[in-house]
């Protein structure tokens, strides 16, 4: 667990094409195996996908992504009680995931793809985490637009939260996520970054996506699995502005970079 108030969320992605993973971790021995690493590591929530939605990522049967899924949270809640979130659009596999045991749903599409999605939430009361997403995984990086990428993203979620809370949801269940990454350029996603503060006047936890990610090849030129350290270093940026929780591949980097920058913020 880490020292205050930010979590580290561990990915665990049992998809055969996700963008830094894919493959890794698509067999169920493999998938429990990292599993219990990123919970040695250090883990406060795990985040089991079995949809990829890196760019131009096709979408997947929803037969394929229960059987990707739900046996492997079944068999993580057997072993530990660490929080697990459910990554999916998709009403079906978020209600039987939590059913096996998972405790959050965390939807790229902010419940707009599914509508069954928002009878789960109102039916089960569990944290939802709300991403913003241009366009969807198949078309997202076509040249995405913004006048002011902060502000629009801002006025998203205050759209959202307000038509999920008329709904019925409990706003205080809400997560938000600026989706980086998600139909964004390199200026957008560092504008999202220096900015993050502004997210947190929405009175919500703000989740970060950031680990691997384009921006940080980009910038460095390094290839996707070179990218951790880089990844803990904007992990540790982020700590000062607020964010609640940062999504990573590597927990064990993140951990001591979150631990450092948390005792740089608190010191006299």
């Amino acid at each position: 667990m880490t020292t205050a108030g930010v979590r580290i969320m561990g990915i665990l992605n049992v998809t055969p094409d996700s963008f830094s993973d894919g493959g890794t971790f698509n067999s169920f021995d493999l998938a429990l195996a990292q599993a219990e690493r990123l919970i040695a590591d250090g883990a406060d929530i795990l985040d089991i996908g079995g949809e990829s939605t890196r760019p131009f990522a096709a979408p997947v049967p929803l037969a394929e992504e229960l059987q990707r899924t739900i046996p492997v949270i079944e068999a993580i809640r057997r072993r530990h009680d660490t929080p697990i979130s459910i990554d999916t659009t998709k009403a079906e596999v978020a209600r039987q995931a939590l059913a096996a045991g998972a405790d959050i749903i965390n939807d790229i599409s902010a419940l707009r793809h599914d509508p069954g999605m928002l009878d789960v939430v109102l039916d089960t009361g569990v944290p939802v985490i709300l991403m913003h997403m241009q366009g969807t995984p198949a078309d997202m990086q076509v040249e995405p637009h913004y006048d002011d990428v902060v502000a629009e993203i801002l006025l998203f979620f205050e759209e959202r939260i307000a038509a999920l809370t008329a709904g019925g949801v409990a706003r205080e269940r809400l997560i938000v996520d600026p989706g980086i990454g998600f139909g964004k350029t390199l200026s957008h996603n560092l504008s999202l970054l220096k900015h993050l503060h502004r997210l947190t006047a929405l009175g919500l936890p703000v989740l970060l996506g950031h680990s691997r990610k384009r921006f940080i090849g980009e910038l460095s030129g390094l290839a996707v699995q070179q990218r951790d350290h880089l990844t803990a270093i904007v992990s540790a940026l982020s700590v000062r502005e607020g964010v609640s929780i940062i999504r990573v591949h590597d927990v064990a980097a993140t951990r001591q970079a979150v631990r450092l920058a948390e005792a740089i913020a608190s010191a006299d």
